[in-house]
């Protein structure tokens, strides 16, 4: 079998979700090339020889040009900070190399435009980690919207509401519009609108207005460096910073196929700690999906006789009928979040084989069309108005 040195271009939370799935792939699936844990990079202060004991990596490194350029690396993956995604994406790029990267595929539009630009002018294969595409319920939902199980189109409703980022949290990278790129909006919107996309087969084509709010404006400035998850461990001085990105954004759009839509983005929606979700609503039915309860899909069928129509919940847990499970554990034995990286990176790994994945996989075009929409949307907000598509390029 075919082997693939990976370099993980990262640390912090990202970093521990690839490095698990590149960890377990083998393990559970027969990809046709075998990734290898070669290389982690990690700044001095952060520890990467630590890092890389504990997560199994051969190697670890301070610098990551070298790293991206060393001929012994077949596929780099970038899990930093939104505003250094582009640098090592662009130089892997241009030494010929396979490049994923984590969402949003850039801290700003331009750097997607030519993260994107530049994969298709080398013809390198490139790979966006959105997870919850991932999720046998996604997938499934997919599939009965391309059979045409909920007929044509009409609503489109999405929100993605977390609720860690409240005052006692300080100025990490994720309120810095120059690291960040954005808020709630890039870093949870990105992934509806991803997600919306996917099952539906269509794009938007307008987003017909929009809201932003930042309701904690000053956090207390950052001590230390900021590792492992979300919002663990983080301290602040008794100095005060700006916060320069959005705690919620709304808004609303239309897709190609007529359908209209809503999408909301919180980190301050309290009780919410994960709450992804989607309904899509048909002329013959509808699908829901709720990560918070992720092996789950919720299905309705317009066209049983009216007596007996209802929702109907399927566990998405049937090796031989849902996408990836038969690889994990028997009916009703439930799957988590790191599951979902996991099936990508075996995708990932089918894609380098000469294989189809076995649920479509954004390339960086792809999260580029992503990143137009949440572009759209702020560029809405801004200005009060609609946006048209084919405004933002």
């Amino acid at each position: 079998m075919k082997t693939l040195n990976v370099a993980l271009i990262g640390q912090g939370f990202m970093g521990r979700t690839h490095s698990n799935a590149w960890g377990q792939v083998n393990k559970f699936f027969q990809p046709p090339v075998k990734p290898v844990m070669h290389t982690v990079f990690g700044q001095e202060a952060e520890n990467p020889q630590a890092f890389a004991d504990n997560w199994g990596w051969q190697h670890a490194t301070t610098d990551w040009e070298s790293l991206v350029k060393s001929p012994e690396i077949g596929l780099v993956d970038v899990v930093t900070p939104n505003f250094m995604h582009a640098p090592p994406a662009r130089a892997a790029i241009a030494a010929g190399k396979p490049c994923s990267c984590e969402k949003p595929i850039a801290g700003t539009l331009a750097d997607a435009r030519e993260m994107a630009q530049a994969a298709k002018k080398a013809g390198v294969k490139t790979f966006v980690w959105f997870n919850y595409r991932r999720c046998p319920a996604a997938g499934l939902a997919y599939r009965l919207v391309k059979e045409g199980q909920i007929g044509d189109i009409r609503h489109v409703r999405a929100c993605y509401l977390q609720d860690w980022a409240d005052e006692s949290v300080p100025l990490a990278w994720r309120f810095d519009k120059n690291l960040a790129g954005s808020g709630a909006h890039g870093d949870l919107n990105a992934h509806i609108v991803d997600l919306t996309r996917f099952v539906t087969g269509q794009e938007i084509t307008e987003v017909a207005g929009a809201i932003s709010e930042t309701f904690i404006k000053k956090r207390k400035k950052m001590t230390g460096i900021v590792a492992g998850g979300i919002a663990a461990g983080l301290k602040g001085s008794d100095e005060l910073g700006d916060v320069t990105v959005d705690d919620t954004v709304l808004f609303l759009a239309r897709f190609s196929g007529g359908a209209v839509a809503s999408f909301e983005a919180a980190r301050q929606a309290t009780g919410n700690q994960n709450r992804n979700t989607f309904e899509i609503n048909g002329t013959k039915g509808s699908v829901k999906f709720d990560f918070e309860r992720m092996n789950e899909l919720q299905y309705y069928d317009a066209r049983l006789p009216r007596a007996v129509q209802g929702w109907t919940t399927i566990m998405c847990t049937h090796g031989g009928d849902h996408p990836y499970v038969a690889n994990w554990w028997p009916d009703a034995h439930l799957i988590g979040y790191e599951h979902g990286f996991v099936n990508e990176a075996y995708d990932i790994c089918r894609v380098l084989g000469g294989q189809e994945p076995i649920v479509p996989i954004p390339d960086f075009n792809d999260a580029y069309q992503t990143q137009r929409v949440l572009e759209a949307a702020l560029l809405a907000a801004a200005e009060r108005r609609a946006v048209k598509m084919d405004e933002v390029k």
